[in-house]
């Protein structure tokens, strides 16, 4: 199986000199978190929903709107690139690595397609179960914490999304994207002098989305697949008898493939 057979060829892409405004505009109409950014017709880098959230949270940003920053001033420059023909093992034996999460496929010098987790999850096969292969080391937040403790949770632990959890019970989920919105939002309706006061009193419950897509522990590999393509999440919780007692990514699900 070739690299061609499983990217996605219709690449939603931006120019560097557009503003981040149009950017998330573009995440959220076509439910995506990453996008190349070129120069010229040619690929400098790639903005993702983490890096907006950092950049728009930092505190020598806090008084620029998206609107007046650039794609490339977000942008990541550390870009993976692989041939059209190259074959997908060679991708899968990649997974979980450090490193670039979004694959830019080039031929001849033109960006093609792009090949991301999600494009790889239809191959996922396996009927081992999602408590075989969960993480079991939990991290979450309440819906009470604030958005910054969140994010500084993220970052710490090198994780793109949280359960948000209120006295035991799953609520919702928190990820960059929602972050990053957030920010954006703040920036565009409160005057700069307000700014810092609603960042820092900005709550979980305030952003995160509701309810949070689950999956029971004795559910297969296949299935947890399955849940993921149908609801466009990365990562689902793993419950046993009403209670979250882990959470499956993309990643772990990946990580199952042979081929």
């Amino acid at each position: 199986m070739k690299v061609r057979d499983v990217m996605t060829k219709d690449v939603i892409y931006v120019d560097k000199d557009v503003d981040l405004r149009y950017v998330l505009k573009l995440m959220k109409k076509h439910n995506i978190t990453k996008i190349p950014v070129l120069e010229d017709k040619k690929i400098i880098g790639v903005v993702t929903d983490s890096a907006i959230a950092f950049k728009l949270g930092a505190i020598r940003s806090r008084g620029v709107p998206a609107s007046r920053l650039h794609a490339s001033s977000v942008m990541e420059k550390e870009i993976e690139t692989v041939s059209p023909d190259e074959d997908v093992s060679t991708i899968l034996a990649t997974v979980g690595e450090p490193g670039p999460t979004m694959l830019h496929v080039i031929d001849n010098d033109t960006l093609v397609g792009v090949v991301t987790k999600a494009d790889l999850l239809p191959l996922v096969d396996s009927t081992q179960s999602v408590e075989e292969i969960m993480q079991k080391n939990l991290h979450y937040v309440s819906p009470e914490d604030r958005v910054i403790h969140a994010r500084r949770k993220m970052i710490d632990e090198n994780i793109a999304r949280l359960p948000v959890i209120n006295n035991g019970i799953l609520i919702g989920m928190v990820s960059d994207v929602d972050i990053a919105f957030a920010i954006a939002d703040i920036k565009r309706s409160f005057p700069l002098g307000r700014q810092k006061h609603q960042l820092d009193e900005l709550l979980v419950n305030d952003v995160m989305r509701r309810p949070a897509i689950s999956i029971n522990y004795d559910k297969t590999v296949t299935d947890a697949a399955k849940v993921m393509m149908e609801n466009h999440v990365g990562a689902l919780p793993v419950m046993k008898n009403g209670k979250i007692v882990g959470i499956v990514t993309r990643t772990d699900l990946l990580k199952t493939i042979t081929l």
